[in-house]
């Protein structure tokens, strides 16, 4: 076992193990820690924890220090500095007359570099951008393009929920999220409905795809044929998928009357044949499809945040 911290650089970033050495560490606490950007001001999120010596990912660095006064006033200042290089670079962009949107600038804890994200179309050659902002902060410079999801990360927002981003607030690593997971849930499968601020599947389908996807196990479909214990049978016209409950359509009297059921109170069910569509979908439902087939595979083109990496 190793005793380990775990320590985020940003808000909703990924967490990284550290060994807290001699010092005594508590959730909350800010600590200087050396990473593959250099020395950095971090955040331990967790309380010290011993976990199995295969999950630590070697080397396990340890804690430099906790920070001092000295190192709060550092970071404040940096966060100031931070706003001003935003400013500048702007202008630069704007000088060279780059095809570029610029979200965020970060400085490194020891001031060694500046790191500049941006989102853009295709490919930017910035390399005299990059030489330009180098005489300015005499201080390296990197720029660094991200996707969509990134830039609505670090500026965040509030979605149709109402509630704060789920990526900006607590969501340190972006999972797939495809249409399956929208049609397990039952909902309308028009893109402006599952996307997200950003413009791709909302990343919540996922939150509870497994409890649907065990409920739907045991749920008939829409259209399958249905006996309940009352005697009563027909056709399956609506299902509610938490409540596990269905309307059935039914015949009384020579009538058609819908009754709703919960499952414990189905007998059984067959499903219906599927038949050929024949091409009855709509022009609107191929459109939606269309659209998010697409969503789905620039977001697997994307692959993971291009954030960066401490």
């Amino acid at each position: 076992m190793t005793r380990v911290i775990g320590v985020r650089f940003r808000s909703a970033g990924k967490i990284y193990f550290f060994s807290p050495g001699k010092y005594e560490i508590k959730k909350g606490d800010h600590v200087i820690v050396e990473t593959a950007r250099g020395v950095e001001y971090g955040t331990v999120v967790g309380e010290p924890r011993d976990i199995e010596d295969e999950e630590v990912i070697k080397p396990l660095k340890t804690v430099l220090r906790t920070a001092s006064t000295k190192d709060d006033e550092q970071e404040r200042s940096n966060r100031e500095k931070e706003k001003e290089a935003f400013r500048i670079c702007l202008e630069k962009i704007k000088k060279h007359n780059l095809d570029m949107k610029l979200i965020d600038a970060e400085y490194t804890f020891d001031n060694n570099k500046i790191l500049f994200y941006f989102t853009a179309d295709g490919r930017i050659d910035f390399r005299e951008l990059v030489k330009d902002l180098a005489s300015v902060f005499k201080t390296r410079i990197e720029l660094r393009q991200i996707g969509v999801r990134d830039e609505t990360k670090i500026i965040g927002g509030y979605g149709i929920c109402g509630r704060p981003l789920c990526c900006h607030s607590y969501l340190s690593d972006f999972v797939p999220v495809s249409i399956k997971m929208a049609k397990e849930q039952s909902l309308s499968l028009n893109p402006t409905k599952i996307s997200g601020v950003c413009g791709r599947l909302m990343c919540c389908l996922k939150n509870e795809e497994d409890v649907y996807e065990e409920l739907n196990r045991k749920m008939p479909g829409i259209g399958d044929f249905c006996k309940a214990k009352d005697g009563l049978e027909g056709e399956v016209s609506s299902v509610n998928i938490l409540r596990q409950t269905l309307k059935i359509l039914v015949e009384v009297d020579d009538e058609k009357e819908v009754h709703e059921y919960k499952l414990e109170d189905i007998e059984f069910f067959k499903k219906k044949q599927k038949k050929k569509n024949n091409g009855k979908k709509s022009a609107q439902e191929a459109e939606e499809m269309k659209e998010l087939e697409a969503l789905e595979k620039i977001e697997k083109q994307e692959g993971k945040s291009k954030l960066g990496d401490n």
